[in-house]
């Protein structure tokens, strides 16, 4: 090596390191804590449209769901499966009672979404999204694909309550 190339490699710049991965980034195999709560993200539903993502979080044998969205700033729900049927896309309604608690519906949207990993929607495709709250804040989601319905209760998480452990 010449005596010029290691005085240029003294005044070099260093490559800037990668930027971290936000929750809205994190994949299939990818880990992360929410609420103190160590969790494996096993499976993603991404909605490109409204930027924002399903996350299927496996701690042991139990599951949860965290939705993120990007809006004025992330904001984060984190939801469990209950049992519950829908007989029809048609006749979901405005308002609805579970286990003596009101929830109204805040908003309802769809669009296309892209599947990762393992989700309660394995394909790709047109989904319809009903998002509820209670006036004690609990959440409740409504989600509709290929025919399918599947329900969520949950509720807010601050964002000091979620962050990455370890992306790939």
């Amino acid at each position: 090596m010449s005596i010029w190339k290691r005085i240029g490699n003294l005044f070099a710049k260093d490559e800037p390191l990668p930027a971290p991965k936000s929750v809205l980034q994190l994949s299939p195999g990818d880990i992360c804590e929410v609420s103190l709560v160590s969790y494996e993200v096993t499976g993603r539903v991404s909605n490109f449209g409204r930027n924002t993502a399903l996350l299927t979080l496996r701690d042991g044998a139990a599951l949860a769901y965290l939705h993120v969205e990007q809006r004025e700033e992330l904001r984060y729900a984190l939801y469990k499966a209950i049992d519950g049927r829908m007989d029809s896309l048609a006749e979901v309604p405005t308002t609805m009672e579970l286990d003596d608690i009101l929830y109204y519906l805040e908003e309802e949207y769809e669009g296309h979404v892209a599947v990762t990993g393992q989700t309660p929607f394995m394909n790709a495709g047109d989904q319809h999204v009903w998002q509820y709250q209670s006036d004690e804040g609990q959440l409740l989601r409504i989600e509709w694909q290929n025919g399918r319905f599947m329900l969520y209760e949950g509720e807010k998480i601050i964002p000091g309550d979620v962050q990455v452990i370890r992306a790939s």
